[in-house]
């Protein structure tokens, strides 16, 4: 049986040796801003849609760059919620039919359902990484990019992306924040103790 202060000590380690999954963050701030130099060209938004979703494909191999940048730790093998992670990125391939589904039925809504899905994937890291700035950029991005795609003329739709690229670096700098924090409570209270978690 795992206590809540188990999952807390857990959770601080994840924290803190995944640097709150800032390598992730700085990756996808590259990769937007790709996208919203994509959106600046004279070109049809379905085939700037279909430059964005190819782009898309860049972020694991980015994300892995970054890591060795930040010396992040992908993999704690005796943390049994590191592979949690992994599978909440994963989680946001499910909205992917959807996002299908409007780049073939109204392409011009595509970079904005995208981003919406991108922010709102952001929120469970919040739980994950023990960090409210998850929570509050994906409202921020869900929201902002729906607002910005109901308002914005079609040749301002790099808007979107731009937006996100803001977002972004706003939540790369409050990770840093909340990076030094948690390692300095790391550094009280010491790795947790191996818990074995046992599914029937």
């Amino acid at each position: 049986m795992i206590l809540e202060k188990d999952f807390a000590a857990l959770k601080l380690e994840l924290a803190v040796k995944a640097k709150g999954g800032i390598d992730f963050i700085v990756a996808a701030s590259i990769l937007w801003s790709v996208i919203t130099v994509i959106w600046l060209q004279p070109r049809s938004p379905a085939l700037n849609s279909l430059y964005t979703f190819i782009i898309g494909g860049a972020m694991l191999p980015l994300a892995f760059t970054f890591s060795k940048v930040f010396k992040t730790t992908w993999t704690i093998k005796s943390n049994p919620l590191q592979p949690l992670g992994l599978w909440l990125n994963f989680a946001q391939l499910f909205y992917f039919p959807f996002l299908i589904f409007i780049y073939i039925k109204q392409p011009q809504w595509f970079i904005m359902t995208y981003g919406i899905i991108t922010g709102a994937h952001f929120f469970p890291y919040a739980w994950f990484y023990n960090v409210k700035a998850y929570a509050v950029m994906a409202g921020v991005i869900a929201f902002g990019c729906m607002f910005i795609g109901l308002n914005a003329a079609v040749q301002d739709l790099y808007l979107i992306p731009l937006f996100i690229v803001v977002s972004l670096v706003i939540l790369s700098v409050l990770l840093s924040v909340s990076y030094r924090r948690n390692k300095a409570v790391y550094q009280l209270s010491g790795p947790p103790e191996q818990v074995v978690v046992q599914l029937a």
